[in-house]
């Protein structure tokens, strides 16, 4: 029932992670009854960022140059490294502003059944900064799953003989949370990981 060009589009979007059939129509439908302006100016931006991101060659974070915004900038702390799976683990520890140190994106986690190993992800280039850079720390801020747990630990035996400091992200209860709700690996972890209450 749709034109050529609207159908084109519902597919295309509903290509896209988290939108299913209906939503790519409702969004399709909205760009139509929209201005033109508003489109095209959709179009450029989606445009503009496939011909300018790149990859940081030096943490693997997104960037629209050789280097990205974190590296280039003189008030990150260089010696301290957050190790984080993907470019949106980098958004997600910005967020909470407390980390002023640079990164290294692994793209990835070591995951055999699927064929993810070492050679697959950022290790290599993560060993070679090491030394150029004079990195003390690295805290690694993987995901707290069973790969993020294998990546983590795999990292901490390559690393430790460097001499480098290597910690891992703190894990447990959600503030707020329950503590009838949570499950026995979580309340686990949030026993491990804790630490004394000062009055």
């Amino acid at each position: 029932m749709l034109t050529a060009s609207l159908q084109a589009l519902v597919d295309e979007l509903g290509r896209l992670p988290g939108i299913g059939p209906k939503s790519a129509q409702r969004i399709a439908f909205h760009l139509l009854r929209g201005a033109p302006e508003d489109a095209r100016r959709l179009a450029q931006a989606i445009v503009a960022m496939t011909e300018r991101t790149t990859l940081c060659s030096r943490c693997g974070n997104i960037a629209e140059g050789e280097l990205c915004r974190i590296c280039t900038d003189p008030q990150r702390e260089p010696g301290v490294l957050c190790v984080v799976e993907d470019p949106r683990d980098v958004v997600a520890v910005e967020r909470t502003r407390e980390f002023r140190g640079r990164y290294h994106v692994l793209h990835g986690a070591l995951n055999p059944l699927d064929g993810v190993g070492p050679e697959q992800l950022k290790v290599k280039e993560l060993l070679a900064r090491i030394e150029p850079e004079g990195v003390r720390e690295v805290i690694v801020c993987t995901n707290p799953n069973l790969e993020g747990e294998a990546t983590a630990l795999y990292l901490a035996r390559l690393l430790r003989p460097l001499g480098v400091t290597v910690s891992r992200i703190a894990s447990g209860l959600p503030v707020g949370g329950d503590l009838e709700y949570a499950d026995e690996l979580t309340l686990g972890r949030a026993l491990e990981g804790r630490r004394p209450l000062e009055p």
